[in-house]
């Protein structure tokens, strides 16, 4: 029987950077994947591929709508190639997810194929079909991911009532989509398809979209897909999603009790993702898992057994890849004996749909609510030189501040490219920065990052230079 300091269940992003800070920190390491590929959700149905169509349709969707004002003249008409589209969208995953597969190799880090399963709390055995093994790990770290949710009510037939794992391989562009969750998901799925001549209706249980988000970002996100011809349909409550041949019908009540149905060839479920942990037998080794599917854990991502840690999509927190890497980090570093710290306030989030949406640290919902006083600084992108030299004028950079101390508190960007932006303000948040101190640093001209600086001159001093 192979023997380990660590076994890390699922090759994810939590899990595969476990794997190798552990082989770095000169751990023996394995790692179980139950799939023929590394990488999870986030490289094969997540992150990767719907990157790749993200930008693959903004290509389409320039050419067809921008290039012209830009005096590209291209003769005849574009066509779109869907089927290459999509056949491009899975060769960035096969290297991807074989770039994993080579850092395993690099870093002597032992991968086993197979649904691995506790035993007990330092055995674990792995199923691949008929082949059976067990090894047996002095530290064990689950990261076994998420998958989609769905309403109790809603029969996913994978076909046309669908999750984002098939809307990232549909061999035909909808007629008419409909998207159920005005989340991250859906408005980035429901972008794609719009863009490649779809129509798309969004049908939402709460208010306002991407509700965990500053309200702003909400409404100028809202402002800028309805532009793009995407509908939206706020405070609906879904009831029922039936399909006939081809059509498909979903019944909702909307804010005035009134019923009311939409239909589609084509309807995308995205309300979310629930921790998996089908199979693990987590019970064998004493692990408690919520009725939800969550395994709790304390602030060293240690579960109720001292060996056994839980990282990433199946703990408490926000379902995101980085998320869940920076916390494989830190439990390899746990058991190696180090005293690493993750301030999850300081973990981005962002929406990749065009203009992109990025967040870190508190909301304006969340400071009024915590009672905290404070000061908004806000400048509109399409004040910058930069965004009129590209065309993106959509956004704006909002930072709110401590009132006393000016320390910088949250910053909420939409806009082209903040996906990359908010890191800056990841860093100066880090380091405890002023709104002053972001005003006082020189910022590369024509750039979107002075759209960053102008928003903190409006926060420290109500001084904007460019409005």
């Amino acid at each position: 029987m192979a023997k380990y300091d660590v076994a890390v269940i699922g090759s994810g992003p939590g899990g595969y950077v476990a794997a190798i800070r552990c082989a770095q920190l000169g751990l023996k390491t394995a790692i179980i994947e139950k799939y023929d590929v590394m990488g999870g959700t986030c490289l094969n149905v997540g992150c990767i591929p719907s990157k790749a169509l993200l930008d693959s349709s903004h290509h389409y969707e320039d050419a067809i709508k921008h290039f012209e004002e830009h005096g590209i003249e291209i003769p005849g008409d574009i066509k779109l190639n869907f089927k290459k589209m999509i056949e491009r969208k899975a060769s960035v995953v096969d290297q991807t997810t074989k770039g994993i597969a080579f850092l395993m190799d690099k870093n002597k880090v032992d991968v086993f194929t197979g649904m691995g399963a506790f035993k007990d709390a330092t055995h674990i055995e792995i199923t691949n079909g008929k082949k059976k093994d067990t090894i047996e790990a002095k530290n064990t770290i689950i990261a076994t991911g998420s998958k989609p949710s769905t309403l109790p009510f809603i029969k996913l037939d994978k076909d046309r009532v669908i999750t984002s794992t098939e809307a990232l391989s549909l061999k035909e562009v909808p007629k008419h989509l409909l998207v159920i969750g005005g989340g991250v998901i859906g408005l980035e799925l429901g972008q794609v398809y719009r863009r490649l001549g779809a129509e798309v209706t969004v049908i939402e249980y709460l208010d306002r979209i991407i509700p965990t988000m500053d309200a702003a970002q909400s409404k100028e996100l809202m402002k800028a897909m309805k532009k793009q011809g995407v509908k939206f349909n706020l405070s609906h409550k879904v009831s029922a999603v039936s399909k006939k041949g081809k059509e498909i019908t979903v019944t909702a009540t909307d804010k005035k009790d009134k019923e009311v149905t939409f239909k589609g060839d084509y309807c995308l479920v995205s309300v979310g993702r629930k921790p998996y942990t089908d199979g693990l037998k987590a019970e064998n080794a004493g692990v408690k898992i919520t009725e939800r599917g969550m395994i709790d854990v304390n602030d060293h991502l240690q579960t109720n057994i001292k060996n056994i840690y839980a990282i990433g999509d199946v703990v408490r927190g926000a379902m995101l890849a980085h998320k869940a890497s920076e916390e494989g980090t830190m439990v390899a570093e746990i058991i190696a004996g180090q005293k690493p710290h993750i301030n999850y306030n300081l973990i981005p989030g962002v929406v990749y749909t065009w203009p992109e949406v990025a967040s870190v640290g508190k909301t304006e919902e969340q400071l009024k609510e915590g009672n905290v006083e404070y000061k908004s600084g806000q400048f509109p992108m399409r004040a910058l030189g930069r965004s009129r030299a590209s065309g993106d004028l959509d956004g704006f950079v909002k930072i709110l501040s401590d009132k006393e101390t000016d320390e910088v508190l949250g910053v909420h960007m939409v806009g082209a490219r903040v996906a990359d932006l908010i890191a800056e303000a990841v860093v100066a948040m880090e380091y405890r920065a002023s709104a002053e101190d972001i005003a006082r640093m020189s910022h590369a001209h024509p750039t979107y990052a002075e759209a960053v600086k102008e928003a903190a001159l409006a926060a420290t001093e109500n001084r904007p230079i460019h409005i």
